[in-house]
C-alpha cells in the first residue's frame, strides 16, 4: 500500500459550468437547475468566498474502462451524436429514464472527471475533503444507463483509489433510491465496504438492496443495506443510521470514506416517500464527516447525486454539504438572501422559494438500544415508526454484522 501523505487543505470544491451540460429533456426530473441554484445560494451566502473551484476535464475511455465495457462507451458516444438507434435501447438508452440529448458522452465523462479529480486531490495529500455535487451516478452499470445515470462516476473513482494507495475504502449512500451500480461494482471484493440507506425495495425502484444482499465469497459482509419504510423522517432514519454505520465503519477500518448524497429523501420530493427535512439532511452530512475524521484521517470525498425538488429542498441540502466539506459551518436557521430569492421566482415563478436554510426540522433521535428496547415515548404514531425501523435495524445487522466480527444484538458494536 502506498502511504497517502497528511493533506494541507481542509476541504476542496471541484465545480465546472459543464456540469449544467448533463441535460436530459425538458420534461426529465433531473435538471441542471438544481446544481446551479446551488452553487448560487452558497455564493450568495458567501460560502464561497476565497475558495478556487477545481475545474476538471473529461473522464479518458481508459478511465471509463475501469467500470463500463467499450460497447456501451461506444453507445453513448454514437447515441449522443445522433438521435435514438434501436441499439441504444440495448444499453438503456432512449428509454423515459435515460433520453438521448446531444453530447451526452461528454457531459457525463466530465461528471467522471469531476469524481476523479476530487479523488485525486485526496490520495495526493492536497486535500482532506474534497466534494462535487455533479457526481453520485450511482446507478449506472458496466453495459448500460439506468435511473438517470450514464457513467458510474462514484465505482470509477473507486476503483482508481484503489490502484492509487488505498485498500480499503467505505461507500456510504444515502440516496433514497438503493444504490445497486456501486454495490454491484465491488460486490465481490473485500476491500471495499458499501453501505446503503434507501427507501424499502418493496416499494421503490430498483427493489433491490435487501438486507441479505451481503457480497459475495471473500467480501461476505461487505455488503450493507438498510430499507426504510415509506414516511420514514429523520428521528428514525437518523437512528437506523447511527445503529448501523459507525459500528460497521470502525470494523472496517477504512483509508477514506466516499459519500453519494442523495437528497430525495426530502419530505417533499416528488419521486419518493421518504420524509426527511433539510435538517435530517444535514445532520446526516455532518455524521459522515466525523466518521472520516474519526476512523479515516479526515478523508472524504463528498459526491452529489438524487434529488428533485429543484428549487426548496436541493439547493438549501447541498449547500449544507459544501459547508460540511468545506469546514464552513452554517447554522440551520441562517436567512436566504433576498438576491436568491429573485433569481428563484424569476426562474420558478409558481414555486415559493425557502426562507431559511432550515425547515424546522429536529434533528435529534433515540439511539437504538438493542432488540425489544424500543421505549414507550407516548405519541402512538411514533411509537409505531420507530418499532418499524427498529425492525429493519435487528434484519440489517442480524444479515452483516457477525460477518464483520460485530454482535448484531450488542448496541455497543
Amino acid at each position: 500500500m502506498v502511504t497517502v501523505p497528511p493533506s494541507r487543505a481542509p476541504g476542496t470544491l471541484v465545480w465546472t459550468e459543464r456540469f449544467l451540460g448533463y441535460t436530459w429533456s425538458p420534461e426529465h426530473p433531473m435538471k441542471p437547475a438544481r446544481l446551479r441554484f446551488t452553487m448560487s445560494l452558497a455564493e450568495s451566502l458567501g460560502l464561497l468566498d476565497g475558495i478556487e473551484p477545481l475545474a476538471p476535464a473529461e473522464a479518458t475511455q481508459g478511465e471509463l474502462m475501469r467500470v463500463h465495457s467499450n460497447a456501451y462507451i461506444q453507445a453513448v458516444r454514437r447515441a449522443g451524436a445522433g438521435p435514438a438507434t434501436p441499439e441504444g435501447t440495448l444499453y438503456g438508452l432512449g428509454t423515459a429514464d435515460n433520453p438521448v440529448f446531444p453530447h451526452m458522452h461528454e457531459a457525463a465523462s466530465v461528471i467522471v472527471g469531476g469524481t476523479l479529480a476530487a479523488a485525486r486531490e485526496i490520495a495526493a495529500g492536497r486535500t482532506r475533503r474534497a466534494v462535487s455535487i455533479g457526481g453520485g451516478m450511482h446507478h449506472a452499470m458496466p453495459d448500460s444507463a439506468a435511473g438517470f445515470c450514464i457513467y458510474n462516476d462514484a465505482a470509477i473513482a473507486i476503483s482508481w483509489l484503489l490502484d492509487n494507495g488505498f485498500d480499503r475504502i467505505a461507500y456510504v449512500d444515502v440516496d433514497v433510491h438503493h444504490g445497486d451500480g456501486v454495490q454491484r461494482a465491488f460486490y465481490a471484493d473485500p476491500r471495499v465496504l458499501t453501505v446503503s440507506l434507501h427507501q424499502h425495495p418493496a416499494t421503490l425502484w430498483p427493489n433491490t438492496g435487501w438486507p441479505e444482499e451481503t457480497g459475495l465469497g471473500s467480501a461476505e459482509g461487505t455488503s450493507i443495506n438498510l430499507p426504510l419504510l415509506p414516511g420514514t423522517r429523520d428521528a428514525q432514519w437518523l437512528r437506523g443510521f447511527h445503529a448501523v454505520v459507525p459500528g460497521a465503519i470502525a470494523a472496517f477500518r477504512p483509508q477514506i470514506i466516499v459519500s453519494q448524497c442523495g437528497v430525495d429523501t426530502h419530505r417533499e420530493d416528488p419521486l419518493a416517500d421518504l420524509e426527511l427535512t433539510v435538517d435530517g439532511q444535514r445532520a446526516a452530512f455532518l455524521a459522515m464527516r466525523e466518521l472520516a475524521d474519526r476512523h479515516a484521517e479526515g478523508r472524504w470525498l463528498a459526491l452529489g447525486g438524487g434529488g428533485y425538488g429543484v428549487v426548496r429542498v436541493v439547493p438549501r441540502a447541498w449547500t449544507h454539504l459544501l459547508a460540511a466539506a468545506l469546514d464552513r459551518p452554517l447554522v440551520p436557521d441562517t436567512p436566504i438572501p433576498e438576491s436568491w430569492r429573485e433569481q428563484v421566482r424569476a426562474s420558478a415563478p409558481r414555486i415559493t422559494p425557502p426562507t431559511t436554510m432550515s425547515d424546522g426540522g429536529d434533528p435529534t433521535y433515540r439511539p437504538w438500544d438493542g432488540p425489544g428496547g424500543t421505549p414507550e415515548i407516548g405519541d402512538a404514531d411514533e411509537v409505531r415508526a420507530q418499532r418499524a425501523v427498529d425492525t429493519a435495524i435487528s434484519a440489517t445487522r442480524r444479515a452483516s454484522f457477525s460477518l464483520l466480527g460485530l454482535d448484531p444484538e450488542d448496541p455497543r458494536d
